[in-house]
Parts: C-alpha cells; structure tokens; sequence
C-alpha cells in the first residue's frame, strides 16, 4: 500500500501557524527544496542569483497579501530553512521564468516545469442524490508523491481550509469550511511570462479563504498571473464554474449536462481566437484525457456518485498516456506520475486523496473534525 498523505493541522496568527507547519512538515519540505534546488543546479543558477530573484519578486506577493508572506516566513523558521527556499516553493515557475537572464529564462522554459492534470466538477442535476462532486488528477513529478501533506488550518479571520498541497507551498487544491471547492490544471498560451503576476498557489490560497463563492470566483478572475493557468471552482450549493485564465484575461468555460472537464487544453472558442495554445506539445495527452472522463461519466448522467468519479479518473485507456498516468518518462526526461487523484466533497465539508493511485487506489479520507 502506498503511504498515505500526512495531516498536518496549524492554527493562529499567519506567522505562527507558518512555524507550525515548518515543525510538522519539515522533512518533507527539506526534501522538496532538495529536489527543486538539485534542478536549479543544473540549470547553473546559485544561491545569489536565486536571492536576487526573491528580493526582486517579494513586493509583489506582499502587495498581494502581507499575511501570506508573515506565514511563508514562518514556515521557514519552523522548517529552519532560509526563507528564499519557501518562497521557491511557492512561487518557483514564475519567479525564475520572468527574472532570470534570458538565456536562463530559456533553459527554464524548456525544462519541464509543467504539470497535467484532469478535473472534474459533477453538478447536482448529474449527480446522485443531487449532490455535487468535485475532483481532479494531479499529474506531476513521481517524486512529489514524497513531498505533499494535506494541511488543514484553523482560523480566526475566516472559514477554515482543507488543501491538498506541497509541503511548504500555501496551498493547491482542496475545500473550506464554507463549501467552496477548487482544482487546478495546467495551461500555456503564447501570452505567458512578459509580465509580473501574483504566483499561483498564493492565488489558490486566497480562493480558499474567502466565506464567500463571488469573493473566490472574483481572485480567480480578476488577480494579475504571469502565465496561464485553469482552475475550477465549486460550491455545495450546487453552482461551478471553470476559469481559463491566461496572463491578462480570463475565460469562462460552463457545463454540458451538468458536467465539468478539464484537462491541460484551451477550450474556450474566445481565447482560441486570441491566443495560441502552447502546452499541447509537452501534454499531447490532454486531447483525449477530457473526452475519455466525459464518455465514462455520461452513461450515469443523473446518479454520478464519487465511485464513478474515481473510475472515470482511475482510467488506463492508452496506458502510461492515459487518464491515470503510471510512473513514466514524460517528454522533458523527467518521471512523472499521477501523484495524486483527489475528490472533494464540498457539502459533506470532506476530502479523499489517493497517493500515486494508478499503483495503489487506497483513499483516505481528510475533513475538519478531528
């Protein structure tokens, strides 16, 4: 059996909570930040370089949100790592991407940074018992199955988060209290990394701490990026919607039937028309990922449950370039994997996440009752 993710539970002031999370995730933070910093070894950028880019970067994310920064902070303290190496954490594609030389910027581009993933939003007229299901594949690098937590934090100033993440990242997919749902996919557009934008994952916290769904949709839709990226947003009441989101604009795609899927493509004829997909070379899978989801699914239209939605994320079909992506090499030489599948279950307040699920299903099951 694949180990399961650990819990990790913070609660207080964003600094303290931030040093909770470093003491408790601290060897998976320190193995993360060896594996990305192994990376940037190789792409010859050293520790001064690496400095001069957070110094650079740091006004932004503080404008952003001073508190998501006090908590980065933190979680260094905890972890006793330097606070360069969080923030490379939370934020490592577009720091490096945008302020590095151009000649490392190009190094970079082609290195494989680039994660999958397959998500999937079953809304309440699709769904069984009219409850809605949420879920996703993250595809990314094998090793990452050693370095994620599901973090749980209690909070004072907001409902309190579920996340599916990196350790030492602030978040990534997952629920809150609220019943507000969020997945996220990889997309690329010939409009990406020209200006600064908020990094992602500081996006991704920020919709999970709002108690309201039009608080979360709006930091999806209105906060500046620096390269595209497509996150699906849920709420138990029954409303979904997918944000196609390049640099500059941001693109909404709805339901067919009561159904959601994304993969790692643009779907939105708007932004076709003003944008040049460019992720489909390094994730020529993604063209049939969505279909095979939706053709799995269709035939339960009206009493989709979670078992559906796992087999339908579980798929082989054209195996280890399938639905549920098996240790392989991708096309930049790095082993990839589906890390993880997790399904939200924004009304029951509860998360189920598998760990490298296309060599062990085993679920386990996060909420927020102890």
């Amino acid at each position: 059996m694949t180990a399961a993710f650990p819990l990790i539970e913070v609660a207080g002031p964003p600094e303290a909570r931030g040093r909770q999370y470093g003491r408790q995730a601290a060897e998976r933070i320190h193995k993360g930040i060896g594996h990305y910093t192994a990376q940037l070894q190789a792409l010859e950028l050293d520790r001064a370089s690496l400095a001069a880019v957070v110094r650079d970067y740091l006004p932004v994310m503080e404008k952003f949100d001073a508190a998501h920064v006090a908590e980065m902070r933190g979680i260094a303290a905890g972890a006793d790592v330097p606070f360069d190496d969080v923030v490379l954490l939370n934020a490592r594609t577009e720091i490096l991407k945008l302020a590095a030389s151009p000649a490392l910027r190009e190094r970079l581009i082609g290195a494989g940074e680039l994660d999958g993933c397959t998500g999937v939003i079953v809304l309440p007229q699709a769904a069984a018992g009219g409850v809605l299901v949420h879920a996703q594949n993250w595809d990314w690098k094998y090793e990452c199955a050693e370095t994620a937590v599901v973090l749980r934090i209690r909070r004072d100033d907001g409902p309190d988060i579920l996340t599916f993440t990196e350790a030492g990242a602030l978040g990534r997919s997952g629920l809150n209290a609220a019943g507000i749902g969020l997945t996220a996919n990889f997309l690329e557009s010939s409009l990406d990394y020209q200006r600064v934008g908020v990094p992602l994952p500081l996006i991704r916290r920020k919709i999970l701490e709002q108690e309201h769904l039009a608080l979360a949709m709006r930091a999806a839709y209105v906060t500046p990026k620096s390269g595209s990226n497509n996150m699906m947003i849920s709420h138990r009441g029954g409303v979904a919607l997918n944000f196609e989101c390049a640099p500059d604009e941001t693109f909404l795609v709805r339901d067919e039937d009561g159904l959601l899927v994304h993969a790692n493509h643009w779907l939105s004829p708007v932004a076709l028309g003003k944008l040049k997909d460019a992720g489909i070379a390094s994730t020529p899978d993604t063209l049939y990922r969505d279909m095979r989801v939706k053709a799995l699914l269709r035939p339960h239209l009206g009493r989709i449950g979670v078992a559906e939605v796992k087999a339908a994320l579980l798929d082989d079909y054209a195996s280890p370039w399938s639905v549920c992506r098996p240790p392989r090499m991708n096309l930049a030489s790095n082993l990839s994997a589906t890390v993880a599948t997790v399904v939200l279950r924004p009304a029951a307040a509860e998360m189920e996440v598998a760990a490298l699920p296309a060599v062990d299903p085993t679920f386990t099951t996060y909420g927020f009752a102890d």
